[in-house]
């Protein structure tokens, strides 16, 4: 009888073992920014610690944090905000336009507001306080990569309070952010409806819709159909 020796062969996967290893997620690579080289080992010791963070490289101003950026394959930069020759603001503008898809970390002492509002405005997607970097910063640089925000409490109270002044000073009217026909258009849009569907419904030229569409991916700070979806969905002008 062969029967007995059939399973031998079959309960033998040896590549099985290799598998997580060859799936396993590469380390974000980070770069570290800061004018006081005692700062960067602490906060280098903060990263390296874990085991999906990794700072490959390190610099001592803005300056240098771009000629880095440039030389080396980078996902993260993490930038003190007051730095010689460039500051950590202007070096991240910098990065911004060399490198579109690299997510920035500011990492500074100042809990100012305007310093924060310069941070967001140069690109920035986090605002960590070095005071609580050994409790914030691992967090704020997985956050970054998965394209989310990370602020302070403090900050998101600031950012709060800045939009109600806007808001109260008539500065920024979120109910008319859109005109009545960029909503009618965005939420045909999000109903599947095509351009020329979309033109007959609100008895209008294609290309007239075709303008509106623009507008709104332009306004909204969107790029394609399906994200024009979500917003109007969020914005509840259509049904999930």
């Amino acid at each position: 009888m062969h029967d007995p020796t059939s399973p031998a062969p079959t309960t033998a996967p040896a590549p099985a073992p290799t598998a997580p290893a060859s799936t396993a997620a590469t380390p974000i690579r980070i770069l570290l920014a800061d004018d006081h080289a005692l700062v960067r080992r602490g906060v280098r010791l903060i990263l390296d610690r874990e085991p999906d963070l990794e700072v490959v490289a390190e610099a001592g101003d803005g300056a240098e944090a771009i000629e880095a950026a440039r030389s080396q394959e980078i996902d993260l930069a993490v930038l003190d905000i007051a730095m010689p020759r460039l500051t950590g603001l202007q070096a991240a503008r910098e990065l911004v336009a060399l490198k579109p898809g690299l997510r920035i970390l500011m990492l500074t002492m100042h809990d100012n507001e305007q310093y924060l509002f310069q941070a967001l405005k140069a690109g920035a997607c986090g605002y960590v306080l070095k005071s609580v970097a050994d409790r914030d910063l691992v967090a704020a640089c997985r956050a970054a990569m998965r394209n989310e925000p990370f602020l302070y409490p403090g900050a998101v109270t600031a950012l709060i309070r800045n939009y109600l002044d806007r808001v109260r000073h008539g500065e920024e009217n979120p109910d008319q952010f859109l005109t009545p026909r960029e909503e009618e258009v965005l939420k045909l849009v999000a109903e599947g409806h095509s351009s020329k569907e979309i033109a007959e419904i609100l008895f209008i030229s294609v290309k007239t819709v075709h303008r509106h569409r623009a507008n709104l991916l332009h306004k909204l700070g969107l790029h394609d159909r399906l994200e024009l979806t979500r917003y109007a969905i969020r914005a509840g002008l259509v049904e999930p």
